[in-house]
């Protein structure tokens, strides 16, 4: 049975437009659409074995990426400031990232979040924080007094850096724990660092610190390509118990340095750096057949 059609003043017009959502609604689905194609699209999505099987998964972790994009920060910020000619910024900065550069790792480890893309990032995270920073910040400092000589030094650190970072991450877990094989590329940056921190404070801008800068630069970059093994200080167990004197001179060792950051940790870090050479000598001479 059909319906006659009404003629009433509350009929709608056939000329009106189709009711529908107000304020655009009606395009919600379509921008959510877009969005999910987005999120799907841009996904991170590992494969890793676990207990013998191949697991998919899809996502990154929040916290350990978080401190190293962090360290990223703290890297670009030494380039800025170092352009800038805020040189004792841009060295406290570099330090900063190392601090963050170590405990992200750490972090990874004790949550168990770790992942190839967060050792991806955290590399090139490093490459900006320890290889461009420190070398760009030499460069604006004092080695562009030099000319050429002094950007293609910068470059070599930056290069050897890049060398040290990418051999770094094919040999992990194929070689011993103890040791570092070449100086690490945050204690390389940091005695840069502490270096143009230290020079800067003293206004030491002569001829022969320009050369000293030269061989500062140059010596961190080669010793980080170099086969010199590093101790890596990764066998000292942080949770177990200790003598109480060890606390004591780690208190004292603040103390120490806060008297006089730059040159303290100038002294420190310089100290590293030339452990390598020093005990790789010394084994040598151990070694070495007794002169007739």
């Amino acid at each position: 049975m059909s319906q006659e059609p009404r003629n009433t003043e509350h009929d709608v017009p056939q000329d009106a437009p189709e009711a529908g959502p107000a304020d655009g609604k009606r395009e919600q689905p379509a921008e959510e659409d877009l969005a999910a194609a987005f999120v799907r699209e841009t996904e991170v999505i590992e494969e890793s074995i676990e207990n013998g099987k191949k697991v998919r998964r899809k996502g990154i972790y929040l916290l350990p990426n978080l401190f190293t994009t962090s360290a990223l920060f703290a890297g670009f910020f030494s380039v800025v400031a170092g352009i800038n000619g805020d040189f004792t910024a841009a060295a406290v900065a570099i330090f900063i990232a190392m601090v963050l550069d170590g405990l992200d790792g750490r972090v990874a480890r004790l949550t168990n979040t770790q992942s190839a893309f967060g050792a991806e990032y955290d590399s090139l995270s490093d490459m900006l924080s320890f290889g461009v920073a420190p070398a760009l910040v030499a460069f604006t400092w004092i080695l562009q007094d030099i000319g050429k000589t002094g950007w293609v030094v910068a470059f070599l650190y930056v290069a050897c850096a890049a060398l040290r970072l990418a051999r770094f991450n094919v040999q992990l877990g194929s070689v011993d724990k103890k040791w570092f094989i070449g100086l690490p590329s945050p204690s390389a940056a940091a005695f840069v660092a502490a270096s143009v921190w230290t020079f800067h404070s003293f206004d030491a801008e002569a001829f022969g610190f320009k050369l000293l800068m030269l061989f500062v630069v140059a010596t961190a970059g080669i010793l980080m390509v170099s086969n010199i093994r590093y101790y890596s200080f990764k066998e000292i167990d942080l949770k177990g118990p200790v003598p109480f004197v060890v606390l004591l001179a780690i208190v004292l060792g603040f103390v120490v340095i806060s008297v006089e950051p730059s040159v303290m940790l100038l002294l420190l870090f310089g100290a590293y750096v030339a452990s390598g050479p020093t005990l790789a000598a010394m084994r040598k001479m151990k070694h070495s057949p007794p002169l007739s």
